[in-house]
């Protein structure tokens, strides 16, 4: 039987690695393809086509080869992509208008989804139309379209806006029928990412906070709605929503047109056929019929490399862990280590940006990043935060390095706690007849004892340890702020912020996307004329770039099968809930927290928080088993 299992394990192990030289030839092959094809052309006269399937994101994710294989790419664009093509066709002659293609859009952090309306308005004012089409319409989709010259809805759609808000799972009767304590250690009033585990509900003073910036963020969409589309009646659309769809007899596009959401209701063909009427016949029908070029295609023929002296644009995206991590999440290392090399390779580089779009994480790995910024603040480079839709706990941590932030009224700041959180299991164990016992040399040995549960001794030491880091938390942000520990204690607390409250306690100094932080460094700089800008990221793996090539060449057939659509934007939000919060599934004790999930509610597309609190709380159930 031995001798069976090894062979057994051996030809396991030939299979797999047969399987992985399958795959790595696939990918070299798809990549020698697409390296070989024809290269990108811009048609004079043509649309630029922003078919946006899927999510608008700070830092496109990276996944493997196993996952690109099964289908689980996600599907992500990026917002300095859009922004940076969207200017550069403003003053293209060969670029005559914009087509945005909503049908698989699936959303983005509203300061996100303002640089892009932004680059849209400063297209359409430079004389070129802008043109959008989707089935239907939410929140965010109508957003990005409402700045259009002529907004198309599907004769079968309609606008339907629901404003930032929601609700998340608490767990605490049900860790209590299962025996499991949930031992929490935190400062911060308003640190509520503990409370599911500890309440049935929300507390008062977390619900009023919660309440108080999804109330704030709701008033910075409205203006901006307002001022993107000023004859569309919002606040009666929502308040009167059935009795506007019933007068059309339930026709939800023809009382989203009535209430000037939209211009024009007519099916995908229409909307192609007044396209070829604007920028004529397209022979190679690659866009429904008309003339046009893809956000890839164009980005690939206008180039990035201006030469000159640089900005470094440092990205600090997702979970903030320590080590190595891939795209999409920030890894200390990983971006010490890119910050680092791109400073001894690129020697133009005469200032620094940091892009954050994060609700925190590690509190070790934040100060890592925080500290490699300052090392080359100490080497005389100029350093400019520029907040993205969130940048809170560990997120803003990182942001103090900075001489000044830059952030949008929309962005979730602030969350400036902490929290520890481990789970011990001896109620539940007992109740099946385990016990545990040893010998100790101290009251610290084997501790934490999630077994026996934590002694009072490690207790204490926990919650000193959270509080020591909430008191340096408040040191580090009075000394980049210039504000008295005392007024940064009051603001703190866990307390979340959006932008336009942020900048009046302030947290942040100027409003302004990407863009703006890259000028301001760049001025600080002396830099004179064209600012070239340097991203310094982990890059996208050769393979992963391929594959999305290779996507983008799908059949006019597939682009226009709703169906399919839906189908591909739900294994995609699927695969963001298990990427992103894959650090609690992993997590390795009690580690200091610095996070914020209640910004989860209206900032990048990430999971919302209760999907956060469910994947803990598999966590803790599989830890009991």
């Amino acid at each position: 039987m031995k001798t069976l299992g090894i062979i057994w394990r051996v030809m396991v192990g030939i299979k797999d690695f047969l399987v992985l030289c399958l795959l790595a030839l696939f990918f070299i092959g798809i990549s020698a393809l697409l390296s070989s094809a024809k290269p990108a052309h811009v048609p004079d006269g043509s649309a630029l086509v922003l078919a946006l399937d899927g999510a608008i994101v700070d830092q496109a994710s990276e996944t493997s080869p196993l996952d690109a294989a099964s289908g689980g790419m996600a599907g992500e664009v990026q917002a300095r992509d859009l922004v940076r093509a969207i200017d550069h066709a403003a003053a293209d002659d060969r670029i005559k208008a914009i087509v945005l293609q909503l049908d698989g859009f699936m959303g983005g952090g509203q300061a996100n989804l303002a640089s892009v309306a932004d680059a849209l308005a400063r297209f359409r004012k430079a004389g070129k139309p802008v043109h959008a089409w989707a089935t239907a319409y939410g929140d965010d989709s109508w957003y990005l379209a409402a700045g259009a010259s002529q907004l198309w809805v599907s004769p079968m759609g309609g606008v339907v806006l629901t404003g930032p808000g929601g609700s998340r799972l608490y767990f605490a009767r049900a860790l209590e029928k299962l025996q499991i304590d949930v031992n929490v250690f935190r400062v911060g009033t308003y640190k509520s990412f503990v409370e599911p585990f500890t309440r049935s509900s929300a507390s008062p003073e977390a619900k009023a906070a919660d309440q108080a910036l999804a109330g704030s963020l709701w008033t910075s969409w409205q203006a901006d709605a307002r001022r993107l589309r000023p004859k569309a009646n919002i606040a009666a659309y929502i308040n009167e929503l059935p009795q506007r769809i019933g007068k059309f007899g339930g026709d939800g596009a023809k009382a989203a047109l009535d209430a000037g959401l939209v211009d024009q209701i007519g099916s995908r063909d229409a909307f192609d056929a007044a396209m070829i009427k604007l920028v004529g016949q397209d022979e190679l029908d690659d866009w429904g019929h008309f003339t046009g070029v893809g956000l890839d295609d164009y980005l690939s023929v206008i180039g990035n490399d201006k030469g000159g002296d640089a900005v470094g644009v440092v990205y600090v995206t997702g979970n903030i862990v320590d080590g190595e991590a891939p795209r999409g999440t920030a890894g200390s290392t990983t971006i010490r280590l890119a910050l680092e090399d791109a400073l001894e390779k690129h020697d133009n580089i005469k200032a620094l940006v940091v892009r954050v779009d994060s609700g925190g994480g590690s509190v070790t790995a934040s100060e890592e990043i925080r500290a490699a910024l300052l090392a080359a603040k100490a080497d005389g480079l100029p350093v400019i935060a520029s907040f993205g839709p969130v940048a809170a706990s560990g997120g803003y941590w990182v942001g103090t390095a900075a001489d000044e932030i830059y952030a949008q009224p929309s962005t979730i700041t602030g969350s400036i706690g902490v929290f520890a959180i481990l789970p011990s299991f001896p109620r539940a164990l007992n109740d099946l007849g385990i016990n545990s016992d040893g010998v100790k040399t101290t009251p610290y040995s084997g501790e934490p004892d999630v077994i026996a549960g934590l002694s009072p001794q490690v207790r204490t030491v926990l919650q000193m340890g959270v509080e020591d880091v909430y008191r340096r938390f408040l040191g580090v942000v009075s000394t980049a702020r210039k504000l008295p520990v005392a007024e940064v204690d009051r603001i703190a607390q866990g307390r979340v912020w959006a932008g336009t409250q942020a900048q009046q306690l302030r947290l942040v100094d100027k409003f302004g996307g990407l863009d703006a932080a890259v000028a301001a460094a760049a001025a600080k700089a002396g830099i004179k004329g064209d600012v070239q800008v340097i991203d310094i990221e982990k890059p996208i793996p050769a393979w992963q770039q391929a594959l999305t090539g290779l996507g983008a060449a799908e059949t006019e057939e597939q682009a226009r099968d709703p169906w399919a659509r839906a189908v591909q934007a739900s294994r995609l939000r699927l695969l963001a809930t298990a990427r992103d919060f894959g650090w609690l599934a992993a997590g390795k004790g009690a580690t200091m927290q610095a996070l914020c999930v209640e910004c989860t509610m209206a900032g990048s597309p990430r999971p919302a928080a209760a999907r956060d609190a469910e994947t803990l709380l598999g966590r803790l159930l599989q830890s009991s088993r």
